[in-house]
């Protein structure tokens, strides 16, 4: 039951990111500095949702002589549509921000860790394109890369979608501006 409960929270998160975006408003920016990482990711997901449209057209065709069958793949496959659209309009409305105390990192609905600039001991630029899981390190690529790295001198806690707990101390991320960022965070910080 509880699994049901967070998929529906992360569709509906999803949906209202959509409307946001239609409306050109952001979630949780009051009183913080934005900084997008959406727009590497644009194409790609114009094009995920291109070949979405294409299976849409293809299973009408090919289901046309089960009108119920091609009703209820039609419903999905446009559902399948909007959620695409929603995912991408959710990390675009849903940017990294920096308040005056933390860095508040973010990826779509899907990720939203909150970093005191007190416990970060280095950020500097850097652009990694591979990323192995290791114990105590966070990464959240956008286009299978990051460009910022936060080293903490105390660990954050990084909720899972599922709810699972861990302590990080390395955080890597991507930012559309990541000079841009690494120098607002070293101001920030002094």
């Amino acid at each position: 039951m509880r699994l049901a409960k967070v998929v529906v929270q992360h569709e509906l998160r999803v949906l209202g990111s959509l409307g946001l975006w239609l409306v050109r408003r952001t979630h949780g920016t009051r009183g913080g500095r934005a900084f997008g990482y959406a727009r590497g990711q644009g194409p790609m997901m114009a094009g995920l949702a291109f070949v979405c449209l294409v299976e849409t057209l293809t299973m009408s065709v090919l289901l046309r002589d089960w009108p119920a069958v091609e009703r209820a793949v039609l419903l999905l496959d446009v559902y399948g549509v909007v959620l695409v659209a929603g995912l991408h309009a959710a990390s675009v409305v849903r940017p990294h921000v920096l308040y005056g105390d933390a860095l508040r990192v973010r990826r779509a609905v899907h990720l939203d860790v909150r970093v005191p600039l007190e416990r970060i001991a280095s950020v500097r630029q850097e652009l990694r394109t591979t990323q192995e899981r290791a114990d105590g390190e966070l990464d959240v690529p956008v286009g299978s890369q990051t460009s910022v790295t936060l080293e903490l001198s105390e660990p954050v806690t990084h909720v899972s979608f599922f709810g699972r707990r861990r302590e990080v101390r390395v955080v890597r991320f991507h930012a559309d501006d990541p000079a841009g960022l690494v120098r607002a965070l070293s101001r920030e910080r002094v």
